[in-house]
């Protein structure tokens, strides 16, 4: 049975310009990952392995030298481009972000999504994005907070 998320909170919402805002929290008793550059890092490694595992392997992140790219059984068209990983570590908060570039569901590079551990929290935020096809948002959506989901507890577990 699946590890129940204490202080689990998901909110959406949707910008003028048609940008979304998703965000993704879960509250913690200690940290998880090392209050340090890398443990910023290991935020984001966590993330991406937490797609490919909530996609089953049919949508799988990709490394680049300018990024990451999420793709269709890795090799396939390229859904969403990434930035390169923007880790910041300050006091006892740890952050990775990658701006948003392009790819199929994207309308424009715009937004970010940010993974962070602050005291008493994990988030994972989805900021600026533009779809393309707004339509087809609410399954994006459904996606990213059951790949959130999948991302705490994993993190979680690994911690225990």
């Amino acid at each position: 049975m699946p590890r129940e998320l204490e202080g689990w909170r998901s909110l959406q919402g949707r910008g003028p310009d048609g940008s979304i805002e998703s965000d993704q929290r879960v509250s913690i008793a200690r940290p998880i990952v090392d209050e340090s550059e890398a443990g910023a890092r290991r935020l984001g490694e966590r993330y991406w392995a937490a797609v490919a595992r909530a996609a089953r392997g049919s949508v799988r992140a990709r490394e680049t030298g300018r990024g990451v790219e999420l793709r269709l059984t890795g090799r396939g068209p390229c859904l969403l481009r990434f930035g390169p990983a923007e880790p910041e570590h300050e006091g006892r908060r740890a952050s990775c972000s990658f701006p948003i570039r392009g790819g199929l569901l994207a309308r424009k590079a715009a937004g970010a999504i940010c993974l962070s551990q602050t005291p008493g929290e994990l988030r994972a935020a989805v900021t600026g994005f533009v779809p393309r096809l707004g339509a087809l948002y609410g399954i994006q959506r459904r996606l990213h907070v059951a790949v959130s989901r999948r991302y705490f507890r994993s993190l979680l577990e690994e911690a225990s």
